[in-house]
């Protein structure tokens, strides 16, 4: 990217590096740097390349083969070889790039509002309510997720739920230049412990939920915890009255007092169990979707939403406060969360007219999948069918409660692969039956024909819940990424249950 064409001021490296305290120099030329890259493949000419070394690859390695392509700087940890360009060594490339970007793109979070959203569950479809909270509001947004990166209504593929910091300013910058005041992000416990939010000035952070997850790289639940606060740990410690700071946080969740020790922030609170500043009251679930008393600093409303569940209480309630707190009238928010319909793999319904619930979800946690079990069985009078696998090279100590979890809240469990990429899928599913042992279910590896039993044995009333990928049009098995979507899956499946009942 071309900072003359961005409107950011010329940049020669002896500017860029005034926003480093340490590093050394391989020699005094002094060019004008146009962009920053991490990555080989993207240098341009006139870019400072960044090495940085991750699990698979090191950037230190492909130096020269970033000069061959035109950049005229590079940033490493230790020497590198190459030719007629300086070389700065710095003691942490990740951090020195989080720095290096904030400063380049003009530090776009410091004029952007920036709400950043961590949990385990509920921060896909907390951000989405949030971005039609905005737009009711008439304001345009930025949206970071899982799913994708939105500014306005253009939609950008992303490979990470939360991106690497030089992406990410890239994206500020970008967003500020095309009128968004508002951005909204999910951050993942991954991004708050490898940096990859250095630099993102937050205005208001918010909690959803904290269940087992990720055990495979943060190893206890304690460090899963510590993780996600970082991101309200790292809200600052003044009181600035043009920019405040707040952490949202869900009062029903016993990690929120460890979260409420870890911040210097405002605190809000919201819940439905436990009194809090948004409570919800009432809650009446049907299948129509979901009704509750709404208590609020200002009063009470009455919220009707289409989502169903508790669970999306919490998420419609984590909503609210949000936008409460930064300002918008509670009306527009509830006009809004009125209006939405659902979210990409979220209890999503794959309609059909042979009498069957078929509901995809992303739940991939013992507990998202008991939310969403739990929610389905008052829907239906009749029996519930759940497919569900479990992710290879991901955390093992959460299959067999994923199993278990199955069984214990559906009538049919089927367990199937999901992505099982460089493991072997009977393996991940041995794992998965040793949690139940004794209790019934069918083991069908392939996902397609998991899918198409589960249907096909569904009968009118019944539900079938098809966990685990949500809105993933992909699955991964061993290198390949090959295409599946389990909603498309499930439309052919009812095609063919309606051919052979001709």
């Amino acid at each position: 990217m071309d900072v003359r064409q961005k409107g950011l001021k010329k940049l020669n490296l002896s500017d860029l590096l005034k926003s480093l305290p340490f590093y050394t120099l391989s020699h005094s030329t002094n060019p004008e740097i146009l962009s920053l890259e991490n990555d080989h493949r993207e240098v341009k000419e006139g870019a400072l390349f960044i090495c940085i070394k991750g699990y698979t690859f090191d950037g230190h390695t492909v130096a020269q083969e970033a000069v061959n392509r035109g950049a005229t700087a590079v940033l490493a940890e230790h020497p590198v070889e190459v030719e007629g360009v300086p070389v700065i060594i710095v003691s942490d490339t990740k951090k020195a790039m989080a720095i290096l970007a904030d400063f380049f793109y003009g530090s776009p979070t410091a004029h952007l509002q920036l709400i950043g959203i961590t949990g385990t569950n509920g921060k896909t479809t907390t951000s989405h309510l949030l971005n039609e909270i905005y737009a009711e509001a008439e304001e345009k947004t930025g949206l970071i997720g899982t799913m994708y990166m939105k500014i306005g209504d253009e939609v950008i593929e992303t490979k990470n739920t939360t991106p690497e910091s030089l992406t990410l300013q890239k994206t500020f910058k970008e967003m500020q230049d095309k009128g968004v005041s508002t951005a909204v992000m999910e951050v993942s416990s991954h991004a708050l412990v490898e940096g990859r939010v250095w630099g993102c000035n937050y205005d208001i952070a918010v909690f959803t939920n904290l269940t087992q997850d990720h055990l495979d790289y943060h190893q206890t639940m304690e460090e899963y915890r510590r993780a996600k606060g970082l991101l309200f740990a790292q809200l600052g410690n003044t009181y600035a009255a043009d920019k405040p700071k707040f952490a949202v946080l869900n009062e029903d969740e016993e990690a929120s007092a460890f979260y409420k020790k870890e911040t210097a922030a405002h605190i809000i609170t919201y819940g439905i169990d436990k009194e809090a500043m948004f409570q919800a009251k009432g809650v009446q679930l049907t299948s129509e979707g979901t009704e509750f008393d709404l208590l609020y600093p200002g009063g009470s409303k009455k919220v009707r939403t289409k989502l169903a569940g508790k669970f999306n209480v919490y998420n419609v309630l984590a909503a609210l406060s949000t936008a409460y707190t930064a300002g918008i009238a509670i009306d527009t928010a509830i006009r809004a969360i009125e209006r939405v319909k659902g979210v990409a793999g979220r209890f999503e319904l794959v309609p059909n007219d042979e009498d069957i619930a078929v509901i995809v979800d992303y739940a991939h946690t013992s507990d998202s999948l008991v939310n969403v079990l739990k929610t389905v069985q008052p829907l239906t009078a009749g029996k519930v069918f759940t497919v569900i696998g479990c992710g290879g090279d991901r955390d093992r100590t959460k299959r067999p409660l994923m199993a278990k979890a199955a069984c214990d809240y559906s009538t049919h469990a089927i367990f199937t692969s999901d992505n099982p990429r460089s493991e072997d899928p009977a393996v991940i599913l041995s794992d998965m039956e040793a949690g139940v042992t004794g209790e019934p279910y069918e083991v069908i590896p392939d996902r397609r024909e998991a899918i198409f039993y589960a249907i096909q044995s569904a009968q009118a009333g019944d539900a079938v819940v098809i966990a685990g990928k949500g809105h993933e049009t992909y699955q991964i098995v061993g290198h390949d990424v090959l295409d599946f979507d389990d909603r498309a899956v499930a439309r052919e499946a009812l095609s063919s249950r309606k051919k052979e009942e001709k």
